[in-house]
């Protein structure tokens, strides 16, 4: 799989956050890497600059001539002409996951696993090797602001691999890793699973995969009795401990045997202390020195949708956040008020699948009325079909919150305009996220 010259990689879903990463990496290693995704984004023209051929019709006269094998994402139907096309031509096909098993088992792999935190974790990680001199590549389910990339590429083909390990369509099941991070596992991609216990068990699995050293968080049903445990409690081996938050800055300790580290984490919120800690202890197990990791720690600058400080001057404040499932909501504006306890809260969500928003609708109705203000978007479907009575009028009509509305994508920029916001927060994992630049924009005008 390394050294491609002359071979051609296509890609089905390649403006996916963790397909483009897979595309770069090849591309690096010298394959001719084309692709097709259903619209255009920064992403993908990103990838098109860097040298990649991306169309967005699902044309089959449009597929490459030669193609020695295609990776594709499940979150593409499977109805796709080009998809047909391909199963004719006889190429191979694989999934992300597969493709990224393959890449992995020539490295000792770092896999950090959870619903939720898994990507700020697997940022945090990769920063904190980077930094510590480590060659390493990393994988990461998001644009981390310390590379400007979802791809850190390392020097040598004996670098470290760390991965981020999805838990959806069981694809974390293709990885062998050498350590392995758990940082939470609530019941989530019940289209996948069913029931929160099919969940368990696979993330069972999973850790049971795990060849040296499994550090998973406090509480969790993980079976494995070899495993280091982290988070808030005494009996946990790396223990973290707040001692203040101030504006976005929050300050603790993690003691570990009978040393104590500080740390100075600039972002808020308990959930961050805990992804920093489960990187502190993924370092630390590969021999790493504590006060290393904290100074890598220290100038960690975060993860683009994640807790992402767009504006923040003296009459205005403005979030981006990726989150799409009722904790990562919960832990998100918890976060916000910590860090900004005196502003009035606008909160700006998009739902995500018909069928997360029907699972988990009282959730939501309750978590977003944490929100001063909520401004509702319609539900992103993305891969699914609509659900007869599951809309985002359904679940406004749930909730207790007085200032509430729902507001069509196009009315979004100018209704934002006409309220100007002190403290604005927009969330989702659709395509929520094309509205982050007009907005930053829009604010700098007010």
């Amino acid at each position: 799989m390394n050294n491609g010259e002359g071979h051609t990689i296509y890609f089905l879903g390649i403006g996916g956050i963790g397909m483009s990463a897979l595309a770069r990496y090849y591309h690096s290693q010298g394959y001719t890497v084309a692709g097709y995704d259903r619209t255009p984004s920064p992403l993908t023209r990103q990838l098109e600059h860097e040298g990649m051929a991306i169309h967005y019709e699902d044309d089959p006269n449009l597929l490459p001539a030669l193609i020695d094998f295609v990776i594709y994402t499940p979150a593409v139907p499977k109805d796709l002409k080009e998809f047909e096309a391909l199963r004719q031509r006889n190429v191979t096909i694989m999934k992300r996951s597969e493709a990224l098993g393959k890449v992995s088992e020539n490295h000792f792999t770092i896999a950090v696993a959870g619903t939720h935190g898994k990507t700020t974790t697997t940022a945090m990680l990769a920063h904190i090797l980077n930094t510590c001199g480590k060659d390493t590549t990393a994988f990461i389910g998001g644009i981390a602001n310390n590379f400007d990339s979802n791809l850190l590429l390392g020097q040598g083909q004996d670098s470290l691999l760390v991965v981020e390990a999805d838990e959806f369509d069981r694809s974390f099941l293709h990885l062998r890793p050498a350590v392995s991070v758990i940082n939470s596992i609530d019941a989530d991609h019940l289209d996948i699973y069913g029931d929160k216990r099919y969940l368990v068990a696979t993330f069972n699995e999973f850790a049971n995969l795990t060849e040296k050293q499994l550090i998973v968080k406090e509480g969790l049903e993980i079976d494995n009795t070899h495993c280091i445990r982290f988070g808030f409690g005494e009996a946990c081996a790396y223990r973290a401990r707040i001692i203040r938050t101030e504006q976005a800055i929050t300050e603790f300790t993690v003691s570990h045997n009978d040393s104590e580290t500080a740390i100075r984490l600039p972002m808020p919120g308990r959930h961050n202390v805990l992804n920093a800690t489960a990187a502190f202890a993924a370092a630390h197990e590969i021999g790493i020195e504590p006060n290393e990791i904290a100074r890598a720690l220290a100038a960690f600058r975060g993860v683009k949708r994640r807790f992402d400080i767009r504006t923040n001057n003296t009459n205005h404040c403005y979030i981006d956040d990726y989150a799409h499932h009722p904790e990562e909501i919960r832990a998100c504006l918890q976060a916000v008020r910590e860090a900004f306890p005196t502003r009035k809260l606008t909160l700006v969500f998009q739902p995500h699948l018909f069928s997360r928003t029907r699972d988990f609708m009282d959730d939501f109705a309750e978590v977003l009325a944490l929100s001063d203000e909520l401004i509702l978007l319609d539900i992103y479907p993305a891969r699914e079909r609509p659900i007869e009575g599951i809309t985002s009028q359904a679940l406004l009509n749930k909730m207790s919150l007085i200032d509430k509305k729902l507001c069509k994508k196009e009315d979004l920029i100018g209704l934002i305009d006409s309220e100007k916001p002190e403290l604005l927060v927009t969330m989702g994992a659709g395509d929520i996220d094309r509205f982050v630049e007009p907005l930053e924009k829009l604010i700098a005008t007010w």
